[in-house]
């Protein structure tokens, strides 16, 4: 019950809905009593006297209960479902808030499929127990009790002497929960693995289909479909083992009853109204217990899925705002980045940026150059506070970044990284996003310095044209130069391009620098590239190789210089190095 404890806050404002659902179950569950002794009443009072005369006002009576019970368990269904709705509304909204507030820490292990399962199919096991089941398994607490009294009333040897073998039905059926609790939780941890193969396999189709690897797609999904088939064959296992047992002994039960009253009935120490009163009453009590592995079924269910959801809610969030944290006003921050002996280190503990030093006054432009692991976007990722560093100190206009407001500090910086991603809306909403009222003129401004104008008018509804899951339908320069947009919509103090024309050609990426040239007066502009005429008009390049600076300077400056720079330059111009070598009279130069 500790689950539901912890998950008491998020009902506990509604509890009037529990208590009405509970109260009305037990009302219901109480009127069920009346019908054992509405047939002692026909069967002493009338059959047997022969006396006949009453059995109208029994049948309207009976009518009356019916409807009144009917009644009763139409309010415990509304009730519950009003409850379990508002649980799953409530959790719903924190798991997804909790989703958005998580640090970047948690998202490099935390797998897609497995937190839509948290938020799909374990809050329908948390809303249908807390909804009906708790009451339910109260209700089948009250059944035993009210059942019990009314039959020790009647005959307290014969009660004692047919619940003989309900200890031992109990504690069959918490032998079971210790079994089936286990094989539940297996089962949501291989449902997470199934709905993770889906998710990863459709988003990733294109890639699929081009490697031709369906048959191994399918191979891989068969082991992880068997994984989940061997959970729900052992769970099955535990019910075909334990219900027999739970049954046998339930029906032992009723032999006795038999066996037992029908000899005080010939002894005439019974009646038989009374025998017949209480065998309804014995599967009154029998059928709570035949199903309380049912019960403890979804006790379990929701039991498994409550502490998957709170395992997300108690996430902890590495990077947090202080109590005292600094808001920035946009029209005085000026942009000023720089970075004091910063190390950082992923949780493999291998350092990812080692003592990395650069200042950055406002209106400056950094360039970084390096090979793939060398700590580019992890400096990057730094400066937007993504991950909190080791050691060291980045600071904004001479402000620590872990002093200022998360959100205050991210409005002031706007990036565009290589990986694009687009939602599935328009293309107005694409740019747009994150700010309000903004006018179509600004959005068509942005979009004609990325290059991007031209493209979107040819589309069928132009800015208005919805754009597939991720950007689908669009080309990897289209998507590149919507995302381009966007950033420059932002109209940021500090400007993030991570290798933000990778996609686009020579010719598009020549005229989006040019209109960077615009764009980055009076910006920090921060440039990962791996071509070098992407870096070329840089104040500063840093070149980097695993997570240490190797060379700084600028463009001309470092050309100049054996290095990592001179390589990726001669590399990259190899061509047009020998034509100025081949060129009479000339001499090669940056």
């Amino acid at each position: 019950m500790d689950v539901l404890r912890q998950l008491q806050s998020f009902f506990w404002s509604k509890r009037i809905l529990l208590f009405l659902s509970i109260l009305c179950l037990a009302l219901a569950t109480a009127l069920g009593l009346i019908y054992p002794n509405l047939l002692r009443v026909l069967i002493d009072d009338m059959i047997t006297p022969r006396n006949f005369e009453g059995v109208p006002m029994l049948a309207l009576t009976v009518l009356g209960v019916v409807i009144l019970k009917s009644s009763l368990q139409f309010l415990h269904g509304f009730f519950g479902a009003r409850l379990g709705n508002y649980l799953a509304y409530r959790l719903r909204n924190a798991c997804y808030e909790k989703l958005q507030f998580l640090s970047f820490r948690y998202y490099d292990t935390a797998k897609t499929g497995d937190l839509m399962s948290r938020l799909t199919g374990d809050l329908e096991a948390i809303r249908n127990f807390i909804g009906f089941g708790f009451a339910q398994i109260l209700n089948m607490v009250l059944m035993v009790l009210f059942g019990s009294i009314m039959m020790f009333s009647i005959n307290w040897q014969l009660t004692l002497i047919t619940m003989i073998f309900m200890p031992i039905l109990v504690m069959v059926a918490l032998k079971f929960e210790t079994q089936i609790h286990p094989a539940f939780q297996e089962m949501r941890l291989a449902m997470s693995s199934l709905t993770t193969a889906v998710q990863e396999n459709v988003t990733g189709v294109r890639t699929v289909k081009s490697f031709a690897r369906e048959p191994h797609e399918v191979d891989k999904f068969s082991i992880r479909n068997e994984r989940y088939k061997t959970n729900q064959i052992f769970a099955s296992s535990l019910w075909a083992k334990f219900f027999p047992i739970m049954e046998l002994l339930a029906s032992m039960s009723v032999i006795l009853l038999l066996v037992v009253g029908g000899r005080l009935v010939i002894q005439e120490e019974l009646s038989l109204g009374e025998l017949v009163a209480f065998f309804s009453l014995i599967w009154y009590i029998i059928g709570p217990m035949w199903n309380i592995g049912f019960h403890i079924n979804n006790y379990t269910q929701s039991k498994a899925s409550g502490e998957r959801v709170l395992e997300l809610l108690n996430q902890p969030i590495d990077v947090q705002d202080t109590e005292d944290s600094i808001v920035l006003a946009p029209e005085q921050v000026k942009g000023h980045v720089s970075f004091e002996h910063v190390t950082f280190a992923y949780g493999n503990k291998i350092a990812a940026v080692t003592d990395i030093n650069l200042d950055a006054p406002p209106g400056t432009v950094i360039g970084f150059l390096g090979g793939t692991g060398s700590g580019k976007s992890t400096i990057i990722q730094l400066l937007m506070r993504a991950y909190n560093i080791n050691s060291g100190s980045i600071k904004i206009d001479g402000m620590e970044i872990k002093d200022i407001n998360i959100r205050s500090l991210r409005s002031q910086i706007a990036a565009v990284f290589q990986e694009t991603f687009l939602f599935s809306s328009s293309i107005r909403n694409n740019i747009s996003y994150g700010l309000k009222d903004v006018s179509m003129e600004e959005i068509i401004r942005a979009s004609k310095l990325a290059k991007a104008h031209d493209f979107i008018m040819e589309m069928p509804l132009g800015y208005d044209t919805i754009v597939g899951e991720r950007g689908m339908g669009l080309s990897g320069g289209q998507k590149q130069r919507i995302a381009i947009a966007r950033a420059l919509l932002k109209n940021p103090k500090i400007l993030i391009l991570d290798d933000a024309t990778s996609a686009v050609d020579m010719e598009t990426e020549h005229e989006i620098q040019s209109g960077f040239q615009e764009v980055m007066r009076g910006r920090t502009t921060f440039i990962i590239a791996h071509r070098i005429s992407s870096l070329r008009h840089a104040d500063e390049i840093l070149v980097l190789n695993e997570g240490h600076v190797v060379q700084r300077g600028t463009h001309d400056e470092l050309i100049r210089v054996p290095g990592q720079y001179q390589d990726v330059y001669h590399i990259q111009y190899a061509d047009h190095i020998a034509r100025e070598q081949q060129a009479p009279g000339k001499q090669v130069n940056s």
